[in-house]
C-alpha cells in the first residue's frame, strides 16, 4: 500500500504543478457555449448546466490528459478600463489544441469579465490579456455524482463519467467494488472525465476515489453509490463530496490576490 501511494503522490505531484500560480496569457471566447459541450471532457450538453455557462477549453497543460476536466480557474482581463477586478470564475470542460492563448472561453464567461455595460467592447477586442490562476470549485447543494454512460453494458462493461467535482486537486484513480466487499477493482480513465471498467462486480456498487490532500495520496470512500439494478444515463449521487486542496512542490511564484 505504501509503494502504491508513493506511486500516485508522484503521479499526482506531476498533474498539480503550480497551480496556485498567477499566470499571464491571452484569452479568446467561442461565440456559442454548446461548442464547449462537445468537448474533450466527454460532458455534453450537462456542461452547459455548470456555473452558468461560464465554461473554458484549456492548453494540454491545463487538460492534464483529462485529469484537469472540472477544474476551476478565477480569471480577469488586464485592461481595467475595460474589465472588472474580480474577473469570473469558470470550469474547465475541453481540451484547447491552440497555442495562441490558454483558454477560450463561452462568450458568456468571456463577457462577464468586462465591466457592466462593455460586453459589446469586450466582444469587439476577440481576444484579450488575462491573468489566471486555479481556485476550489464549489458545488453548495451537490455531492460529487457519477453518470452511468450509455456504452456501459451490464454485466461486462461500466463506464461512468464524474460530475461536480469539489477541491482544488484531480482524481487520479477509481476503484470500485460490491458494497460490503472488499474485492476492489481498478477503473482506467478512457478520455476526459469518463472512467470504465470490463471488471464489473456484481450486485450494488462503491467507489473509492484517489486524490492528494496537502502533499499525501488520500482515499474518498463512497459506500453506496450505484444500485444492484443501475441504468444507463442516470446520475447518482455519491453522497461525498471533494473538499482537498493539492499542496505543491513546485518553486515560489506570485500566488496572487483579487485586489
Amino acid at each position: 500500500m505504501a509503494l502504491l501511494f508513493s506511486i500516485l503522490f508522484f503521479l499526482i505531484s506531476s498533474v498539480t504543478a503550480c497551480d496556485r500560480c498567477v499566470h499571464q496569457t491571452k484569452t479568446a471566447y467561442f461565440s456559442k457555449a454548446s461548442a464547449l459541450s462537445s468537448g474533450a471532457c466527454g460532458y455534453g450538453s450537462l456542461a452547459l448546466g455548470f456555473s452558468g455557462e461560464h465554461v473554458a477549453a484549456g492548453v494540454p497543460t491545463l487538460f492534464k490528459d483529462g485529469a484537469g476536466c472540472g477544474a476551476c480557474f478565477q480569471i480577469r482581463c488586464k485592461d481595467t478600463a475595460l474589465c472588472s477586478k474580480e474577473g469570473t470564475r469558470v470550469i474547465l470542460t475541453d481540451l484547447n489544441q491552440h497555442n495562441q492563448t490558454d483558454f477560450v472561453l463561452s462568450s458568456r464567461a468571456f463577457t462577464a469579465m468586462a465591466q457592466k455595460g462593455l460586453d459589446q467592447d469586450i466582444l469587439k477586442r476577440g481576444i484579450v490579456d488575462v491573468e489566471y490562476k486555479r481556485v476550489p470549485c464549489e458545488y453548495k447543494k451537490k455531492n460529487l455524482s457519477v453518470r452511468v454512460e450509455e456504452s456501459s453494458q451490464k454485466p461486462n462493461y461500466l463506464s461512468i463519467k464524474l460530475l461536480y467535482q469539489g477541491g482544488q486537486t484531480e482524481v487520479v484513480g477509481i476503484d470500485v467494488a460490491e458494497v460490503g466487499s472488499s474485492n476492489w477493482s481498478f477503473m482506467s480513465r478512457n478520455h476526459g472525465a469518463v472512467w470504465d471498467t470490463s471488471r464489473v462486480p456484481a450486485g450494488a456498487l462503491q467507489f473509492r476515489f484517489i486524490v492528494t490532500s496537502g502533499y499525501d495520496g488520500k482515499w474518498i470512500w463512497a459506500k453506496s453509490v450505484l444500485p444492484a439494478g443501475w441504468k444507463v444515463g442516470v446520475i447518482y449521487d455519491s453522497g461525498v463530496q471533494i473538499n482537498d486542496i493539492a499542496q505543491e512542490g513546485c518553486s515560489p511564484c506570485d500566488t496572487g490576490s483579487w485586489k
